[in-house]
C-alpha cells in the first residue's frame, strides 16, 4: 500500500504542469473535461465551443457564452486567446475541480469560462467571471447550446418565478415552431420515457434568470440560459434588468444536466439550489407545520373573539391534530383591527391572543407583508408607522411611475424607512409571543428600479437580499417563518416553508390550481424545510370536492385548515372525523410533496401523485372531472416490480382493493390508497 501511494503522488507531480502549466502552442486543442459517472464535456480551444457527452453520445452540442459588457457583447466563440487551468476545490457540493478557459483580446476585460465538476454528480455548473475597471453589465448568457430531437412526448417546461396573479405552470409540447422562457429553470424531457434535460441557475442573490427552449426547422432545438431576464407578465418588471457594476461582474452560476428521469434531475436540481445558497434562516428541527389561517373563511370578519373560539375548538374538539404536541392558529391580515392607537399604538389585545393560544397548548401566528403599501392612494405623504419619512419617499422607482400590482405598491427593501418599519412591527409582534409568521407579496422587493436608495444596490435581486435579510434578522429564531406570495427559488434561504401557488379555497376547481403547481413544482420540497397548499377549506362543498383539497394538502408536505370553526356547520364534523386520522398523520409528518406520475398535462394538473414512506408506497388520486372514471395503475409507471404481489388500502373512505391495480373513482373526488408489498 505505501508503494502504491507513493506512486500516485509521483504521477501527480509529472502530469500536473502538463495540465495546468502548459504555455498555449503546448496545449492540445481540446480538453476533456469528465463529471458525474461517464460524462465529459470537450472544448475545443481554437473554437470557443464545447460539446457534452453522456458516455459516447452528444446531449449538447456547440455550446457557447455570450455577454454584454459596458455596452459592448462578445461571445467566447470570438478571436480569442484562450488557456486552460484547473485546480481542486472543496464547498458544499465536496470536493470537485474547477476549470477555467481565460479568455483574452479584442480589447476585453479578462474572461473566463468557469466549470464546476465533482465526481458522483450527474450535472456540473458553469459560470462567466469578467474582471477588470469600471465594468457593467445587465446580460449575460452563460449557456447557449444545441440539443438533439426529442422524441415521445415532447415537452418543455414554464416555471413562474412568482406564484402570483393565479400564475400556472406549464408543461408545453416541445414541436417546432416554438419558444418558451421559464423563470430560473427549465426542463425539456420526453414524457413516456422521462429522459431529460435540467437547466437552471442556482444563485439568485444578484441576477434574475430565465430559461429559453427553442425548436425551428432552421436552426434545430436549443436551451439558452440568460442571466438578466425581465418579463412584465412572469417577473413583474416594468424595466429591464438593472446594471451590475464593480471590477468583477459574475453570472450566476448554471446547473447542467441530463438526466433519465426528469423528475430526479428536477429534484436534484432543487437540493443543487440549498447547496450553493445555504439558508440565511434558522434550520427547522420541529416537526412539520399543521394549524389554521383565517384567510381561509373569516377574512376581514377576523376579531378576537372569532379567533379564539378556533383555538377552543382546536383543544377541545380535534386534540389529536397535532405533529410535535402543537398547532398554529394563525392570525391573517385584518389582525390590526385588534390594535388601538394603529402600528405604533396598544398591542395589549393581540398579546392576549397569543397568550390565550399557548393556555391551550397551541402555538400563536401572525401575518405581514412588509415591502407594500396598500394605503398609496393616499397620497405620498402620509408617514410610515416608526419612521420620519413619508411613504412617498419609499415607493420603488420605475422609469417615471411605479410598481402597483395586486393593489398595493412595491417600496423600495433598501430606504431607511422600509428598514425601520420592519424593525417597529416585527419588535412589536416578537414582544406579543408570537410564534410563527406568514409573510406576503414579496414579489414587491425584487422590482428592478431605476434607483435605490442604497447606492450599492442596482438590481431587485439584490435589494430582494438586502430586504429579506434585514427581515430574517429581526425575526431571529423565535417563529416558523412562512412565505406566501414570493419568488419561488429565491426565497429558499429565507424561509421555513413556502406556498407552492397562489390563494385556493374550497372548490375542485382550487384543488386542480393548487396541484399543478405540485405537479411541476414538486421539487421545491427539497430546496425548503416544507412546501404547502394554502389553507384547506371544506365549508358546504360535497365530501368528494372536500376529500380533493384535503388530499391536495397532504401531498404538498403540509396541513393549514381555513374554516370557519368559531361556528359549527358541515366543516367542523369533517374535520372531527378525518384531521385526526392517524394514517393521515404519519403523511404529514412525513412533510415531503409527492411527485407526479405523469408530465404531459399542460396547464392542468397530474391525476396521479406518489410517495415512499418507509416500507409503504403512497398513491394520491385525484379526479377533477364531473364524471366518475375508472383508474388503472401501471406497476412500472410507479415504479413498483411487476412480478411482486401488492395490497392497496384506500385511507379515507376504507376500501381494501387487495391485488388489484385498478377502480373507479366518483366525479370531483380522490383517494389516497397504501400500498404495501405482500410477503
Amino acid at each position: 500500500m505505501k508503494i502504491l501511494l507513493k506512486l500516485t503522488f509521483i504521477l501527480q507531480v509529472v502530469m500536473l504542469p502538463l495540465i495546468t502549466l502548459a504555455s498555449p502552442h503546448k496545449q492540445s486543442t481540446t480538453v476533456t473535461i469528465p463529471y458525474g459517472n461517464g460524462n465529459s464535456i470537450v472544448y475545443d480551444l481554437k473554437t470557443g465551443e464545447y460539446n457534452v457527452y453522456k458516455g459516447k453520445t452528444a446531449i449538447f452540442s456547440h455550446v457557447s457564452s455570450t455577454f454584454k459588457i459596458n455596452s459592448v457583447t462578445a461571445s467566447t466563440k470570438d478571436n480569442l486567446v484562450r488557456k486552460y487551468s484547473k485546480n481542486t476545490i472543496a464547498d458544499g457540493f465536496g470536493k470537485g475541480e474547477k476549470h477555467v478557459i481565460i479568455l483574452t483580446g479584442n480589447h476585453l476585460p479578462k474572461t473566463e469560462q468557469v466549470f464546476y465538476t465533482y465526481p458522483g454528480r450527474q450535472f456540473f455548473l458553469t459560470q462567466i467571471v469578467l474582471s477588470g475597471k469600471g465594468l457593467s453589465s445587465n446580460s449575460i448568457i452563460p449557456f447557449s447550446a444545441n440539443i438533439p430531437v426529442v422524441t415521445g412526448d415532447a415537452r418543455s417546461i414554464f416555471v413562474p418565478f412568482d406564484n402570483d396573479t393565479f400564475i400556472r405552470y406549464n408543461a408545453k409540447e416541445f414541436k417546432a415552431p416554438f419558444t418558451n422562457v421559464s423563470a430560473e429553470v427549465g426542463a425539456i424531457y420526453d414524457n413516456n420515457s422521462r429522459n431529460g434535460y435540467v437547466v437552471g441557475s442556482v444563485e439568485h442573490e444578484v441576477w434574475k434568470t430565465g430559461i429559453r427552449s427553442v425548436s425551428k426547422a432552421d436552426v434545430g432545438n436549443k436551451l439558452v440560459a440568460w442571466a438578466g431576464y425581465t418579463d412584465l407578465s412572469v417577473t413583474r418588471d416594468h424595466i429591464e434588468h438593472g446594471e451590475i457594476k464593480g471590477s468583477v461582474v459574475a453570472s450566476p452560476k448554471i446547473f447542467i444536466g441530463y438526466f433519465d428521469d426528469w423528475r430526479t434531475g428536477m429534484e436534484t436540481y432543487a437540493k443543487a439550489n440549498r447547496i450553493a445558497e445555504p439558508p440565511f434562516v434558522f434550520n427547522w428541527t420541529k416537526p412539520t407545520p399543521v394549524g389554521w389561517n383565517s384567510w381561509g373563511v373569516m377574512q376581514e370578519k377576523l376579531t378576537y373573539e372569532k379567533a379564539t373560539k378556533v383555538a377552543d375548538f382546536f383543544a377541545d374538539s380535534i386534540p389529536a391534530f397535532r405533529t410535535g404536541n402543537t398547532a398554529f392558529i394563525d392570525l391573517d391580515s385584518y389582525w390590526d383591527f385588534m390594535l388601538k392607537g394603529g402600528l405604533e399604538g396598544d398591542y395589549t389585545r393581540l398579546k392576549q391572543f397569543a397568550d390565550y393560544c399557548k393556555s391551550k397548548g397551541l402555538q400563536p401566528g401572525v401575518y405581514w407583508a412588509p415591502f407594500t403599501d396598500w394605503g398609496w392612494k393616499g397620497g405620498p405623504d402620509r408617514k410610515v408607522a416608526g419612521t420620519q419619512y413619508n411613504y412617498g419617499e419609499t415607493w420603488t422607482k420605475v422609469g417615471t411611475g411605479y410598481n402597483d400590482i395586486d393593489g398595493a405598491r412595491a417600496v423600495d427593501p433598501t430606504h431607511p424607512a422600509t428598514l425601520q418599519h420592519i424593525d417597529l412591527v416585527i419588535g412589536k409582534l416578537r414582544e406579543c409571543g408570537f410564534k410563527m409568521i406568514k409573510i406576503d407579496f414579496l414579489g414587491h422587493a425584487t422590482t428592478e428600479s431605476t434607483h435605490f436608495y442604497d447606492p450599492t444596490v442596482t438590481t431587485g435581486m439584490q435589494a430582494y437580499r438586502k430586504g429579506m435579510e434585514h427581515l430574517i434578522g429581526q425575526l431571529g429564531d423565535q417563529m416558523l417563518i412562512y412565505a406566501a406570495i414570493s419568488p419561488s427559488l429565491a426565497t429558499g434561504r429565507y424561509v421555513h416553508t413556502r406556498r407552492i401557488a397562489c390563494d385556493a379555497f374550497k372548490s375542485i376547481d382550487n384543488t386542480q390550481y393548487t396541484l399543478n403547481s405540485v405537479t411541476y413544482g414538486w421539487w421545491q420540497t427539497y430546496l425548503y424545510n416544507y412546501i404547502d397548499a394554502d389553507h384547506v377549506v371544506l365549508s358546504t362543498e360535497s365530501e368528494g370536492t372536500n376529500r380533493a383539497r384535503l388530499l391536495s394538502a397532504l401531498i404538498t408536505g403540509t396541513f393549514i385548515t381555513g374554516d370557519d370553526f368559531s361556528v359549527h356547520g358541515p366543516w367542523s364534523d369533517r374535520a372531527k372525523a378525518w384531521y385526526q386520522n392517524p394514517e393521515l398523520l404519519k403523511v404529514i409528518q412525513n412533510g415531503k410533496a409527492f411527485k407526479p406520475i405523469e408530465g404531459n398535462t399542460g396547464e392542468n394538473a397530474s391525476e396521479i401523485f406518489t410517495q415512499k414512506i418507509g416500507n409503504s408506497i403512497y398513491i394520491a388520486v385525484f379526479n377533477y372531472s364531473k364524471e366518475p372514471k375508472t383508474f388503472a395503475f401501471h406497476a412500472q409507471r410507479l415504479g413498483l416490480s411487476g412480478t411482486a404481489s401488492y395490497e392497496l388500502h384506500e385511507l379515507l373512505q376504507g376500501d381494501v382493493l387487495g391485488g388489484t391495480l385498478s377502480f373507479k373513482l366518483d366525479g370531483s373526488d380522490a383517494a389516497l390508497y397504501k400500498l404495501d408489498l405482500k410477503k
